[in-house]
């Protein structure tokens, strides 16, 4: 099959998001498919067209940015072309080309997908009110054009205003997870760089430094943490600086962290690459997701965390509780509740035998080719009911 992906962002750019769409495209052309990727070139040094690793990549040049989405004006006269070439159409949303391309897909009579990742939750100001109208609209046009629209869980679909009203086009397919092996003497590396040997527990925060992730609620529970467990230390793992809107977030947060820093109870890690990630997970005891609102669907980290025996602590959001609640590996946590955080990690510091699963179970769910083959019986079924269809 030729696959047309379309994504406002895809890699180098870092989320859970892109990784998602850049594990999946992999794995499908490991299945013997033609993957394009059709993207903004959010940054002027990349490339309008590249490959890489068999992903054939488009990107659209950038006019401006309206908060976290970009305006391109060529992306239509990309998605024209390339719906053409294309057998099927995957979308990621939230996305503001998805009505666009989605009515290309109904126009031509190539079946659409939309791959809904999360619900669009920006800081409450006027103008992103506005923009949360949009993407809204956006979203529901291109939902009524699809075909199918695919979601991680059940528990987010029940919970998700958007999803709800869309019932009889949706289908569960968990996200795509892997992390490469990391040697023994990657994982002691690791460990001598970040002392993590002197400084337990480790505590596990890998995420972009944004709002809706949380990182208050960590901050307000290392005071109960640090008074029984004086060199615990958070180590966090992800963009926390010039982080595409929320450089007030980072700011204001910047002072308690700072203290934190000068005491060695919190290191910044900055990104890793996906073999530095591997080293990450054996050095902690316990990761958390302490997110906020529904803009977190899922937080792919806690299996990535969980193939590695490291047990997780994430809030009660729809979908994201799901990790925890399927595989016992961890405690789940009331929405922006700093006390039941530090008294979840520490039930698992003390006893963390409780809180353990089968990795290998855990990685054979999530592994990219089991996903990519159910995308794969999917696409096949519509394409069959296209072809049933009379002309006209």
């Amino acid at each position: 099959m030729r696959i047309l992906t379309v994504l406002t962002y895809y890699r180098p750019h870092t989320s859970g998001l892109t990784i998602y769409a850049e594990r999946l495209a992999k794995a499908l052309v490991r299945r013997g498919h033609q993957v394009t990727i059709l993207t903004s070139q959010y940054e002027k040094h990349l490339p309008l067209e590249e490959v890489q690793e068999a992903v054939r990549i488009r990107r659209s040049p950038v006019l401006l940015r309206v908060s976290k989405g970009v305006i391109s004006p060529a992306l239509g006269f990309l998605a024209t072309q390339l719906v053409r070439e294309s057998d099927v159409i995957q979308l990621h949303l939230p996305q503001f080309d998805a009505p666009g391309v989605a009515l290309r897909g109904r126009l031509t009579g190539r079946p659409t997908v939309l791959t809904y990742h999360c619900d669009l939750s920006l800081p409450p100001t006027l103008f992103n009110r506005l923009v949360n109208r949009v993407v809204d609209v956006a979203n529901h046009t291109a939902a009524q054009l699809a075909d199918r629209i695919v979601t991680y869980t059940q528990d987010y679909a029940d919970n998700s205003p958007y999803l709800s009203r869309y019932r009889s086009k949706l289908q569960i397919i968990p996200p795509p997870v892997e992390l490469p092996k990391a040697s023994p003497e990657a994982v002691e590396a690791f460990a001598r760089q970040n002392r993590t040997e002197e400084c337990r527990p480790v505590i596990g925060m890998a995420a972009r430094f944004a709002a809706e992730k949380g990182v208050e609620v960590l901050l307000d529970a290392l005071p109960a943490i640090l008074e029984r467990y004086p060199r615990a230390q958070v180590l966090f793992a992800g963009q926390y600086q010039n982080v595409l809107s929320e450089e007030a977030y980072f700011n204001r947060l910047a002072p308690q962290i700072r203290r934190y820093e000068a005491d060695g109870h919190w290191r910044f890690l900055g990104v890793l690459s996906p073999q530095e990630m591997a080293a990450f997970y054996p050095n902690l005891d316990v990761l958390v997701v302490p997110s906020l609102n529904s803009t977190e669907a899922f937080g792919l980290v806690q299996i990535e965390a969980m193939m590695n025996g490291v047990p997780c602590v994430a809030s009660a959001l729809p979908g994201v509780r799901q990790p925890v609640l399927t595989t016992g590996m961890g405690r789940v946590t009331p929405i922006g509740d700093s006390r039941a955080l530090a008294q979840a990690i520490l039930e698992i510091v003390d006893r963390p035998q409780d809180f353990q699963a089968d990795p290998q179970e855990i990685a054979h769910r999530f592994d990219p080719d089991t996903i990519a083959a159910e995308y794969e019986r999917m696409f096949l079924e519509l394409l069959r009911a296209k072809k049933k269809q009379p002309a006209g």
